[in-house]
């Protein structure tokens, strides 16, 4: 017997004034996209190879991420759709991931620049990134000349940079022609360190008068370097160039 005055709220009506309580409750406010810069930094390229910028965006879920070349203003993408006639560009992305990256294939200087990933909040929310694409080169250390006493040693170092990786093979050439290694000349070595660079140093002992000229370093993977080798006689011949 339920008692004068007593007030009873059945299982139906608890989960009625659930629901109704919470949707009279105020929304929670949307989490504000944030870009996570340790992981979207800038990039540097090598020519003809691929580039990945990255971008990742926390709280993005339900918002559009694009991007955008700054040289030109140039719509690239879209969420997952490409806005560009250019078949090199398009994103990779995905499900559930934070990460939206700009893929490039086969780079190209002029692709250097800034890049603009931007998310679809009002106003518009933008990270930069900066994207340099450099090329393989080769260069010899010590400028274009190199003065060498007769009899002395020729020490020619040649460095190759920025390749992908070392180059199959490196060629010497001397006034146009291979230098051969094992020619009767003799004397000559090769030695080659690969690493972040390659580098390589010819060895030419007891040099002559007809070891002058020029010298060309050629990597299979780079363009050619050169110098100038001027095999001088002892201290008449310095003395003539210094004047």
């Amino acid at each position: 017997m339920r008692p004068h005055g007593a007030c009873y709220i059945h299982e139906g009506d608890t989960r009625i004034y659930k629901e109704r309580h919470r949707a009279l409750s105020p929304p929670q406010p949307a989490l504000a996209p944030q870009f996570d810069a340790s992981s979207s930094g800038n990039v540097t390229a090598l020519a003809d190879k691929t580039a990945l910028l990255n971008c990742r965006v926390h709280n993005a879920e339900n918002l559009s991420v694009s991007w955008i070349r700054h040289r030109d203003i140039h719509l690239l993408t879209v969420g997952q759709y490409t806005y560009t006639s250019d078949q090199r560009f398009r994103v990779v992305h995905e499900r559930d991931s934070d990460d939206w990256i700009l893929k490039i294939s086969y780079v190209q200087p002029r692709d250097s620049g800034v890049y603009e990933c931007q998310v679809s909040t009002t106003p518009p929310t933008s990270h930069f990134i900066g994207l340099n694409v450099v090329e393989p080169q080769t260069k010899i250390l010590g400028g274009p000349d190199l003065h060498i006493n007769k009899g002395s040693t020729i020490n020619l170092t040649c460095v190759i940079q920025f390749s992908p990786e070392p180059p199959d093979f490196i060629i010497w050439n001397h006034n146009g022609k291979i230098i051969g290694y094992d020619s009767p000349r003799g004397g000559v070595t090769v030695i080659i360190e690969k690493g972040d660079e390659t580098v390589c140093t010819l060895l030419i002992q007891r040099a002559r008068d007809t070891d002058s000229g020029r010298y060309d370093c050629q990597p299979s993977n780079a363009a050619p370097a050169k110098t100038t080798v001027h095999v001088l006689n002892g201290q008449i011949d310095m003395f003539a160039y210094q004047l």
